[in-house]
């Protein structure tokens, strides 16, 4: 088991040299330039811009500044934001935990409703409710972010008013944050009403982001179940008067789970690239907002860090989907 980890951790370091590199080069190849965007409408004048860009060390070779940056990067320092003065660190801590409480919420809605619709739609193969899974699913992977929240907020914010349009809360409420998390910390202040508010907030943002993984879950789930379900085994085990329940949940679906385990891996990725536009679109003050505001200032810091502490806890969580590998099936371990 350690060797399969060992081996894991090694793609780890050229995976993270990568990283640096397109967080670095291809930041810079945004339009703009950043001590003008810093300046704002006001200008400035062109000595102060020759003495700011000295500061920042933009005045020298792109290589150079790679070179510093990425000795920064070995002494663990990500650098402070070009507007706020504050450690990328620091800024990236206090925001994560709103994407992270978006994130679980829409790969728990994901799987609870994905994977029974997709081993639904296997054991029931080619009848009404297996077509009607599978187009669903394509309408929700086909789903473009921008325009389903939109059209979410339109109709139950807008036309029903059952939800809120934005925020994570609403602004009656006010209470010391403990963990990060809205839902946690407003159930924790005991407040009246504050448990609610969160969790209304969330139910929009949620099914936006939440819809893409969605419907690859339940294609991964069918097809891989599918497959398990042709198997010699689930004949045999069949064969010996199990009920076709025990059949399905306990023999075939955790020999279908290897296929589907990787496809949630993977979401993760999708999911803190969706949380970007679902967060601007809801304004969730999260890690994605963040970003999108740092492109609009041509904050490097923020952009580099940014990207790198995400590409960071993905690889983290790939890492552990792989050990997970070995849990399901321990001869994947022994390779």
């Amino acid at each position: 088991m350690w060797r399969f980890v060992l081996t894991r951790l090694g793609l780890v370091v050229p995976t993270f040299i990568g990283m640096t590199m397109l967080a670095f080069f291809l930041i810079r190849l945004v339009p703009g330039d950043p001590i003008e965007t810093l300046a704002g409408e006001r200008g400035i004048d062109p000595a102060r811009h020759a003495a700011l860009m000295k500061d920042y060390g933009m005045d020298r070779p792109l290589m150079v500044q790679y070179g510093l940056y990425v000795g920064r990067l070995l002494h663990g320092d990500l650098g402070k934001s070009m507007i706020t003065q504050t450690p990328v660190v620091e800024e990236f801590i206090a925001l994560f935990p709103a994407t992270i409480e978006l994130a679980v919420c829409a790969i728990l809605f994901a799987l609870v409703i994905g994977i029974p619709a997709g081993m639904l739609a296997a054991v029931k193969r080619n009848s009404v409710l297996d077509h009607g899974v599978m187009i669903g699913s394509l309408t929700g992977y086909s789903m473009p972010i921008f325009w389903w929240g939109l059209l979410l907020i339109l109709l139950f914010s807008v036309q029903l008013g059952w939800t809120p349009v934005s925020g994570r809360i609403a602004v009656a409420y006010y209470f010391e944050p403990v963990t990060g998390f809205h839902l946690i910390d407003a159930w924790l202040s005991g407040e009246k009403g504050a448990l609610k508010s969160a969790a209304s907030h969330l139910i929009l943002p949620t099914i936006v982001l939440g819809t893409n993984p969605l419907g690859i879950i339940a294609r991964m789930t069918r097809s891989a179940m599918l497959e398990v379900l042709s198997e010699d085994y689930i004949r045999t085990a069949r064969a010996k008067g199990l009920s076709n329940l025990r059949v399905v949940a306990l023999h075939a679906f955790r020999n279908a789970l290897i296929p589907v385990v990787t496809v949630i891996g993977l979401q993760v990725s999708v999911l803190f690239t969706g949380a970007i536009l679902t967060e601007t679109i809801f304004s969730w003050p999260g890690v994605g907002k963040w970003m999108i505001e740092a492109i609009a200032r041509r904050d490097y810091p923020v952009l580099q860090g940014g990207l790198l502490l995400l590409g960071g806890v993905v690889m983290l969580v790939n890492l552990l989907v792989d050990m997970t590998y070995g849990v399901i099936n321990p001869r994947i371990s022994r390779r």
